[in-house]
């Protein structure tokens, strides 16, 4: 497999992922309505540098999510090369990246992404999934977790990729709480192109399967003012990650990408409190026990 020809089968391969999760997300929530904007972008000297597609849903059970795929390509700003693996100032890169706030607090939040990306002779493929819970269903962290070892069985990288995802996606200024119960995240392979693409392709494809079961089994159960006061708190981490510390966010700015593309991510609504806390002996209390390392 020559890197061309790599680059053409992975864009063809998120854009497909995207149509996959766009119909599961339309299976599960038949009130959705769609914004779908096709964009394109200029590189860092102005001149045509790819673009995307942006898929933003609003519905009854997903509040809001995001499901899109872009492929750029151009001159970057040198400043940023300098911070990139490779070399030169010509960067192209392609990915999937989704985010789904349901408006249940019984269903959790879920991130994804996977990419390949350029970087004058270099290139890599990175990504993962994460799951955000807002009630401790622990038999859904392990579903989660489960299917994320299954992908990553025939690699052998479950425990480094679940090691990198708990140390990344932490608040650090908040005593390093990470922001829900991890998953996998992972940044360059063995940098060996073919074998690298068949195991992002084949890891990416179990998405709808680490999820989409825990939405349907979830996706009815009563919840209380409570719980949702819990999960828009909670959701306020998730904002303080994605601006703080996001490497994807910065990513997204540096490269000139579409601001309503990056900040998707957000949820519509959360709530910043002062000096939250949960009651005693209380099914919250009890979830924030999990934003931190465990065996799933």
């Amino acid at each position: 497999m020559d890197l061309k020809l790599a680059k053409t089968q992975f864009s063809a391969h998120v854009k497909s992922l995207q149509n996959q999760i766009t119909e599961q997300l339309k299976i599960f929530d038949p009130s959705l309505e769609l914004t779908e904007d096709i964009w394109e972008r200029k590189d860092f000297e102005k001149n045509p540098g790819g673009g995307g597609i942006t898929r933003y849903f609003e519905g009854e059970l997903f509040e809001s999510a995001g499901v899109n795929t872009s492929e750029i390509f151009g001159k970057i700003d040198p400043k940023f090369s300098s911070q990139l693996s490779g070399e030169g100032e010509e960067l192209w890169a392609a990915g999937v990246s989704l985010i789904i706030h349901p408006r249940n607090p019984r269903v959790p939040t879920v991130h994804a992404n996977f990419r390949m990306i350029q970087h004058g002779s270099k290139h890599w493929f990175g990504g993962g999934a994460d799951l955000t819970p807002f009630y401790p269903h622990t038999e859904d962290f392990k579903h989660f977790h489960g299917v994320w070892k299954k992908a990553c069985a025939p690699y052998n990288c479950y425990e480094a990729m679940k090691d990198t995802c708990d140390k990344y996606f932490v608040n650090k200024h908040r005593d390093n709480e990470m922001r829900g119960v991890g998953g996998i995240f992972f940044d360059h392979l063995s940098n060996e192109l073919e074998s690298d693409f068949k195991q992002v392709q084949n890891m990416s494809n179990h998405f709808i399967d680490s999820y989409f079961p825990i939405v349907k089994k979830r996706m009815h159960e009563n919840f209380s003012k409570e719980d949702e006061e819990f999960m828009l708190h909670r959701r306020s981490r998730y904002v303080e990650f994605n601006l703080i510390h996001d490497r994807g966010t910065l990513f997204g700015l540096k490269t000139n990408g579409r601001i309503k593309s990056i900040f998707v991510s957000l949820p519509r609504r959360c709530s910043f409190h002062y000096d939250y806390n949960s009651k005693l002996n209380s099914a919250h209390k009890e979830m924030n026990s999990y934003y931190s390392p465990q065996e799933w």
